[in-house]
């Protein structure tokens, strides 16, 4: 029995809420499903039907576009049923309280809660609540985690640089307000990177911000020697309740990141950002669309991550390497290892009542199958 909220009872993955207090082997795990997604993209057919008959619903209090696209492809991908909430129009708007929202929800009989949150802790809450059969993914809560783009971004940096033991990383920016700058530093160090610095003003990093498990930087110059992954992160304005800089550009003169800066690092060194990009305040377009920047590399793998993030906690995930009970389609140059037949079978669908006692799902009509 495990007192993680996050995982079951066996230590597997129920709720994705937070880095912290994840095993390095969990997190590998993640990774290794990821990569079993990842070349999906490729295929005629993007579907597995990992989670058919599951219903996953958006629950964004707080604007996104890249995050919540990429849940939502994620969740179609898997074959899930996607609910996107408008909240500006729900219920909430008129005074109904998270927790009765949550309740109605559940009603529905709905499978997963994806949550952005402009609180910290709201995502937490909602899994403490929530019942027992439903999972719940952290896409943002407040300045305390983003577990999924953290998870994302390893996955990223492990296509390239494979080896985590002996990188040198620099997390450049608004530290302070940065709920992505505390998921990357606690995967970092999880996943055991020789070094993770932070590098910024004093006025926008947290007090004690090396018992966090990192090195600290005033000066970029100095700060990006030897560093193999540039990390870069956005002023988030919205969440400063006072002026904690002189003005933007002086900002940039100072911390931007620029083609003549990036040089000061290793030859190799990779630039990312997890978005919105502000083009000219953190960083120069010449560096964002140059040839180390992997920026959208990142929005391709947060697909792929946020599949195996929903597989695993649904516990659907195939074994890392391989997808199995994949729909074959003829002429599908990608389906020579999957079963024929085009049977799909569905561990513990919970649908399947009306369905044959072994759980498999045929397919009417269906012409690369059985009649």
């Amino acid at each position: 029995m495990t007192d993680n909220l996050q995982l079951n009872a066996e230590g597997k993955l129920k709720h994705f809420l937070t880095i912290e207090g994840l095993s390095k082997a969990l997190l590998t795990e993640i990774l290794d499903t990821a990569e079993s997604f990842a070349g999906m993209s490729e295929h005629q057919v993007k579907k597995v039907p990992l989670l058919r008959g599951k219903t996953i619903v958006n629950l964004f209090f707080e604007n996104s576009t890249r995050t919540r696209t990429t849940f939502e492809l994620a969740a179609t991908r898997l074959s899930a049923d996607v609910i996107n909430m408008n909240i500006a129009t729900s219920a909430t708007s008129k005074g109904e309280s998270l927790l009765d929202t949550i309740r109605n929800l559940e009603a529905m009989f709905v499978d997963m809660f994806v949550v952005r949150h402009a609180l910290s802790g709201a995502a937490h809450f909602i899994a403490q609540q929530t019942a027992p059969h439903i999972s719940v993914i952290n896409a943002g809560d407040g300045q305390h985690a983003h577990p999924t783009q953290a998870m994302l971004d390893m996955f990223t940096i492990r296509q390239i640089k494979r080896d985590f033991s002996s990188l040198r990383v620099a997390i450049i920016g608004d530290i302070l307000h940065s709920r992505v700058a505390r998921s990357e530093i606690q995967a970092l160090n999880t996943l055991g990177a020789a070094e993770v610095r932070v590098i910024a003003p004093k006025t926008l990093l947290p007090a004690h911000v090396e018992s966090l498990g990192v090195n600290v930087s005033h000066n970029l110059t100095e700060g990006l020697k030897d560093i193999d992954v540039v990390m870069m992160l956005r002023l988030q304005k919205e969440r400063m309740s006072s002026a904690l800089l002189p003005s933007e550009s002086e900002y940039f003169k100072c911390f931007g990141l620029t083609e003549e800066k990036l040089k000061i690092a290793k030859p190799d060194a990779i630039v990312m950002h997890p978005g919105p990009i502000n083009r000219g305040v953190e960083i120069d377009s010449k560096v964002a669309d140059g040839p180390q920047s992997v920026i959208l590399k990142q929005v391709s793998n947060g697909i792929a991550v946020r599949m195996a993030v929903m597989a695993m906690a649904m516990q659907t995930a195939p074994a890392p390497g391989r997808f199995s009970g994949i729909h074959t389609i003829p002429g599908d140059r990608h389906a020579g290892s999957l079963p024929a037949g085009g049977i799909h079978t569905i561990p513990g669908d919970r649908h399947a009542g009306s369905l044959p006692a072994n759980g498999i799902h045929t397919i009417p009509g269906d012409k690369s199958g059985v009649a």
